[in-house]
């Protein structure tokens, strides 16, 4: 199984995310590379954040960043 490009995008944009405030959101500005800006906006059309720019993580998108977090802290461990 291969990862596409478009999801690694989506992942990298869930990844900004802070999880310790559902006060705190992102921008992704027009000037950031396109892949993301386009994850931002695939995002948004799936109902994991507010905004088509960013804006905040709704309940889906919080849980979403939760386990993708939670993935890579899990893979980025040394044993």
């Amino acid at each position: 199984m291969t990862i596409k490009q478009e999801l690694i995008d989506e992942i990298e944009v869930l990844l900004r995310y802070n999880l310790d405030t559902t006060q705190e959101g992102i921008k992704v500005h027009n000037t950031a590379r396109q892949g993301l800006i386009d994850a931002s906006e695939r995002l948004f059309e799936k109902g994991l954040v507010s905004q088509k720019d960013g804006g905040y993580l709704t309940d889906l998108g919080h849980e979403a960043a939760e386990h993708t977090q939670a993935a890579l802290r899990l893979l980025s461990t040394t044993s």
